[in-house]
């Protein structure tokens, strides 16, 4: 079957059969895609709303105003619960399911809130962000993997990418909430206890959604799962769309029955998609991003603007560009391809950061007063999201969606996301170190060399996967790992 791009277009058209098929054009996809991606919007939430809430924290408890490494726990704390929740996310999705994975996210992250919201000293609210942080985990495995197996791979990319435009909403949505409650006794408290409501709507609404399809038909009920493909898919491509699936499930009774951790490293072809979507993963940290979103308030605070709510306005609107760039990102991902515009979004990261760093380096040798120099950073904050945001927020998520096989794909999901919480930990328990050992414009520039290897890691080791079947990515990880006679990727190259 062909699928061809229609110019200007913003849908696919099956060549054979004359039908379109575009991101709005089945209404149930597309509920199911924002029910799940609410947890995404948990994920922004708790990233957001830290950095607005320790401005207040600090103001409550004095231990925490004297001691760096007693901010940076409570910020880092979540991403701790988190990786863990990551590495078990994967496990969990395997043998429970994604519906079942979900709604356990859901209960941890609520009561995480409860205790965030009630704590009596920063100890409890540390034991609070670790709860959180589980629940977030489990939520970003589940949720890409999720509307990924829903989604027909015409849009796939555009889909999964909403759960990252839900990431960026609910960050916008906590600057939203910081500011709200700035004149309100218990600012930080409202701030993070409110954290429980999304969580509680999600729980409701996934109890009247299907389990994943190819999860059903390869795990549980093949029946079950037509029904639900029915839902998803129009009569003529239903049917190709169960062959596929008869065929991936026959190709894993012919393999060995259990798999293992082990197996990512030592079946090459596995080894070779693990490479690239989990360095993809780790990259997207360490290019910065969540640097921008936990301490944007602090940022722009050292770039001379001391106000707490005209810092909080500031953030709000780098937020709101996240936000923004994130919608580019979702049409762009299924038409310009995830290859491409990682490669366009790492180069604009680059020139951002280095920005960001001249400014930096030259408003330390002025005097405290807000000049030019402050203002620079701030914009070079602002570029550094309409860059990022378009390309390395929904690549990586979108990539580490699609890539691996069946058998392997929540436990890959689940290890690459952990790679990515692993480095998001690193990042913020040590930026505030760092920038105050060499200095906020050197730390910018660190990141700048990062982001130079990233783009060549990308050019290098990450396949185009636009378009493609999750058996048609399957071949590409096996020609590369054993070879095709050319050296090519036809599959690719016959796309493009």
């Amino acid at each position: 079957m062909t699928i061809i791009s229609l110019p200007g277009s913003s849908g696919y058209l099956d060549a054979s059969k004359n039908r379109k098929v575009s991101y709005f054009s089945n209404p149930y996809v597309l509920g199911l895609t924002f029910v799940a991606g609410i947890g995404g919007l948990l994920f922004g939430y708790d990233t957001g709303v830290i950095s607005g809430a320790l401005l207040y924290i600090k103001d409550d408890f004095p231990e925490v105003n004297q001691s760096s490494f007693l901010q940076e726990t409570i910020v880092s704390m979540a991403l701790v619960g988190a990786m863990i929740g990551a590495a078990t996310g994967g496990w969990i999705n395997d043998y429970f399911g994604r519906k079942k994975a979900t709604l356990s996210a859901d209960v941890v992250f609520l009561l995480g809130s409860v205790v965030m919201a009630a704590a009596p000293g920063p100890y409890i609210l540390i034991l609070g962000r670790l709860l959180v942080g589980l629940g977030v985990g489990v939520a970003s495995v589940t949720a890409p993997v999720y509307i990924a197996e829903a989604s027909p791979s015409e849009i796939r990319g555009g889909l999964v990418s909403t759960n990252v435009l839900m990431i960026t909403g609910g960050q916008f949505l906590s600057y939203l909430v910081n500011l709200a409650f700035t004149e309100i006794p218990g600012t930080w408290r409202w701030m993070l206890g409110v954290a429980g409501v999304p969580a509680a709507i999600q729980f409701v609404l996934m109890l009247f959604l299907p389990e994943s399809p190819r999860w059903l038909y390869m795990k549980k009920d093949k029946s079950e799962a037509a029904a639900v493909l029915a839902k998803i898919y129009d009569p003529y491509r239903l049917e190709e769309e169960i062959d596929q699936l008869a065929t991936a499930l026959e190709e894993e009774r012919l393999r060995k029955q259990d798999v293992s951790y082990l197996d990512v490293f030592r079946k090459k072809e596995i080894r070779l998609a693990f490479f690239a979507g989990a360095g993809l993963q780790a990259f997207q940290q360490f290019t910065g991003i969540n640097t921008v979103m936990y301490y944007s308030p602090t940022i722009v605070q050292m770039a001379g603007f001391k106000s707490n709510q005209l810092a909080l306005l500031l953030s709000l609107i780098v937020a709101l560009m996240n936000a923004m760039g994130t919608v580019v990102g979702i049409y762009l991902i299924d038409h310009f391809g995830r290859k491409k515009l990682a490669l366009t979004s790492l180069s604009g990261v680059i020139v951002s950061l280095i920005l960001l760093a001249v400014a930096f380096i030259l408003e330390s040798s002025t005097s405290g007063n807000v000049g030019a120099y402050g203002w620079i950073a701030v914009i070079g904050l602002a570029l550094y999201i309409a860059f990022f945001a378009p390309g390395m927020g929904p690549v990586p998520w979108t990539v580490n969606s699609e890539i691996y096989p069946e058998s392997y794909r929540g436990m890959c999901g689940g290890m690459s996301a952990t790679v990515n919480w692993i480095s998001n930990l690193i990042v913020a328990q040590s930026f505030l170190s760092l920038a105050e050992a060499v200095g906020t414009g050197v730390t910018f520039l660190i990141l700048a060399g990062i982001a130079v290897m990233a783009f060549v890691f990308v050019a290098v080791f990450v396949p185009e996967t636009k378009g493609l079947s999750f058996e048609e990515m399957e071949k590409i990880w096996k020609e590369k790992a054993w070879g095709n006679g050319s050296g090519k990727e036809p599959l690719l190259e016959s796309r493009s």
